[in-house]
């Protein structure tokens, strides 16, 4: 049994601590009032800045980079943050763009990290669609990350990545065990394309902890952009009228504090 930190730090970023590795999921560290383009006519400006500044991270070993063409997964002090750290981890597509010391994974395709002392981590690459059926030449690659290491009891930590729910989402259900889960949320959607949504729902993501039936499941990714639909008022809203089972196992991380948790 391992106890892992993770500390939000807002949007998509988290830093997960165990067992001496520092991971960084998502960097997005600009102040806010900036407007993004994210491609074919859709933007969004940014309405809170991160918790924690660049400058307060500790070293950090890997970043989880589930898509590096939206500026709300990856800004410019994100991006200037991606040398430091010994390994990105993203998507194929992105691997190319970022070069240097980016790694991509196809779906279902496992990395590691291993160092002398730690643990070693089996960081799986998970399958994710930002957006509704035939998107993906829109929207582009985008990907989850499954972690596994020696001394897991409870399952592995799996973060979902920018993705609505789709048979690829439903397939990490039957394929792994999973035990901890940061669900990037928010209902996405852009009056260009009218009720379309772009990631998961607050009734996608009850569902899909249905079919995962993970310990804890973490929201992320709700809030601090105008292209978020579903803030946490409305994802409570819908937890209060989810079966218990499923209710108990959301919880809220605070902004900038570490959480631990039993993994």
């Amino acid at each position: 049994m391992t106890d892992v930190r993770v500390t939000h730090i807002g949007g998509p970023t988290t830093l997960i601590e165990v067992d001496g590795w520092r991971l960084l999921t998502d960097p997005t560290f600009d102040p806010p009032g900036r407007r993004y383009s994210f491609g074919w006519g859709t933007s969004s400006r940014k309405t809170s800045g991160p918790a924690l500044a660049v400058a307060d991270l500790p070293p950090v070993d890997a970043v989880l980079l589930t898509h590096d063409h939206h500026g709300d997964n990856l800004d410019t002090a994100g991006r200037a943050l991606l040398p430091t750290a010994d390994v990105v981890l993203t998507t194929p597509a992105g691997a190319r763009r970022l070069g240097g010391n980016a790694r991509g994974l196809a779906p279902w395709t496992t990395t590691r990290l291993e160092a002398p002392g730690r643990k070693t981590i089996d960081v799986t690459a998970t399958p994710a669609r930002h957006g509704p059926p035939l998107s993906r030449p829109v929207t582009g690659q985008v990907t989850g990350f499954a972690l596994r290491w020696e001394g897991q009891r409870h399952g592995v930590l799996w973060i979902s990545g920018d993705t609505v729910l789709h048979d690829g989402v439903r397939h990490v259900a039957r394929r792994l065990d999973v035990g901890t889960a940061l669900l990037h949320m928010g209902g996405v959607r852009f009056p260009l394309t009218g009720p379309v949504r772009y990631t998961m729902t607050a009734a996608q993501a009850v569902e899909l902890c249905r079919l995962l039936a993970p310990r804890t499941a973490f929201p992320v990714h709700y809030e601090g952009w105008h292209h978020f639909r579903e803030n946490r008022e409305a994802i409570e809203r819908r937890l209060a009228s989810a079966p218990a089972d499923i209710r108990d196992r959301f919880r809220w991380l605070p902004a900038g504090t570490g959480v631990d948790v039993t993994v």
